[in-house]
């Protein structure tokens, strides 16, 4: 091998200079698409880091109304559980109502027993106020179809147009809601 062949130390350093810079713009370039690219990758990741965060914030919103619902129902539950009882029980307050009514109060030897059944309801009336039982006796107040079942009409000149004028089966309402409709008779209007 002669010497012009062999390129000599200086021009092997000269190439690797050039070299060295054309792949530094190459890089550059690269780097420039690299940021590019990252800037969009950023706001992807903004973007879907905003998506989850609303879909956190839908979730923990939607447990907290089930939180609410459960703790709504287990009040109701409370409430009401003994709906059913009280609403089979009714029927033995009037009988106990019917049993007074028709009760010889002139009648020394049953007054024993007239007391005892009176007795008897009241404690039965004072058990169902602990629950929040309450009667609805609506004689002389106006008809309401909420609350009363109008049984018959009749023509009562003295009582208002459209009142209860007689109760033939008490209703009753707890907390608030209707557990039985008093059956009544109203005025004609």
């Amino acid at each position: 091998m002669s010497v012009e062949e062999n390129p000599s130390h200086d021009e092997l350093e000269e190439v690797s200079v050039e070299e060295l810079e054309q792949e530094e713009q190459v890089l550059e370039g690269e780097v420039e698409s690299e940021s590019v690219d990252e800037d969009d990758e950023i706001e992807l990741l903004k973007a879907e880091a905003e998506k989850w965060k609303e879909t956190a914030l839908r979730s923990e919103a939607e447990s907290q109304n089930i939180r609410r619902r459960s703790e709504k129902d287990v009040q109701n539950a409370h409430k009401f559980g003994v709906e059913k009882l009280i609403k089979e029980m009714l029927p033995v307050i009037d009988n106990l109502d019917r049993a007074l009514e028709s009760a010889d109060t002139e009648n020394e030897s049953l007054k024993a027993m007239t007391q005892g059944v009176e007795l008897t309801l009241k404690s039965f009336v004072a058990a169902l106020e602990k629950f929040d039982v309450k009667e609805i006796n609506p004689v002389g107040e106006p008809f309401d179809p909420q609350l009363h079942q109008a049984m018959t009409m009749i023509q009562q000149p003295d009582a208002e147009p459209n009142s209860v004028i007689a109760v033939m089966q008490k209703g009753y309402e707890m907390h608030g809601r209707l557990i039985r409709p008093a059956m009544v008779v109203v005025n004609k209007a």
